[in-house]
């Protein structure tokens, strides 16, 4: 996997992702992300896609 993290902001990750990777990172990111802590509340996980960072806004 060559994906990379790029930046964190407040409760955002920013990926560069191969379009082949886009996938299997997805559901890694959000496994992760969803058991990052034991909680009696769900965490909420979502994601977007997009060629610019601009394009998430």
């Amino acid at each position: 996997m060559t994906s990379k993290m790029l930046l964190q902001v407040h409760d955002e990750l920013i990926f560069e992702v191969p379009v082949q990777e886009k996938q299997h990172l997805q559901q890694l990111v959000y496994e992760e992300m969803s058991s990052a802590m034991a909680l009696d509340v769900t965490l909420k996980v979502e994601g977007k896609w997009g060629e610019t960072w601009g394009e998430m806004e």
